[in-house]
């Protein structure tokens, strides 16, 4: 029986990737800020799948997050078999209006907590010659975006990461994904305060839905997932125009517009 850790696992895509696992009779360790929401989440999985669930409630933005998680499983004699990394958040706004403090934290759970994660979890995987790993990007990462750039950036960092160190385990029997939904029904776009951009107007795709879509690219080893049609076209059209004008055309979707 495989054993899944998810990080952001109490809402959004964490929460349906940590649905489906379990559903597939993965035992999951969960974690996210909400403890609360976690228990609750845990004890349906449990009780629907009859499976183990372990939870562990911190804030991977923090610095020392990602070892003492690990070491948190370790200490309950687990090792995982599929790491979810998925845990992050956007800011946004103008970068020189947007407080610092809060884009680094931003990059800390973004880029610094997965890579950590990925660094103190895959080696064990090699050796086991068994393993899966999958980074939650966006089609965010195919372009800049302005309004959101460290948000951009961030993604951009897991794609890349995710596509070099997939080639990387080539072998190995470990295989790396990079998951990149465009905008999806989560409480993302709460957290980000931009719920009236124009981008969110032109419709969220289910969570369910991409988290199937990232479990199944993950399984045939698949290095990117692009769930629906049409991230897949706008993330090939962006690789064919000219940088300023794809960074102007985010920057349109961004903006806010009136209710």
């Amino acid at each position: 029986m495989a054993l899944a850790l998810i990080t952001g696992a109490s809402s959004g895509i964490g929460l349906a990737l940590a649905e489906e696992l379990a559903a597939s009779g993965a035992n999951v360790i969960l974690t996210a800020r909400n403890g609360a929401a976690l228990d609750r989440i845990a004890g349906g999985l449990a009780g629907t799948h009859g499976i183990q669930t372990t939870v562990i409630s911190l804030d991977l933005s923090r610095p020392d997050a990602a070892a003492a998680l690990v070491s948190a499983v370790r200490e309950r004699g687990m090792e995982p078999d599929i790491l979810v990394n998925n845990a992050g958040f956007a800011t946004y706004g103008k970068f020189h209006e947007v407080p610092l403090q809060a884009q680094l934290e931003e990059i800390r759970l973004n880029v610094m907590a997965l890579v950590e994660l990925t660094g103190l979890l895959v080696p064990k995987m090699v050796e086991r010659r068994h393993g899966y790993v999958l980074n939650v990007a966006s089609t965010a990462a195919f372009q800049p975006g302005p309004l959101m750039s460290v948000y951009y950036a961030s993604k951009a960092f897991v794609l890349h990461f995710s596509e070099g160190i997939a080639n990387e385990l080539k072998g190995t029997g470990v295989t790396v994904t990079a998951l990149c939904p465009g905008p999806t029904e989560s409480g993302f776009q709460e957290r980000a305060m931009m719920q009236d951009s124009r981008l969110l107007r032109s419709g969220l795709m289910d969570a369910r839905t991409v988290a199937r879509a990232g479990l199944d690219g993950m399984y045939a080893g698949r290095p990117v997932v692009i769930p629906g049609l049409r991230n897949r076209l706008l993330a090939l059209a962006v690789r064919f125009s000219p940088r300023a004008l794809a960074a102007n055309i985010a920057r349109q979707m961004q903006e806010r517009v009136s209710k």
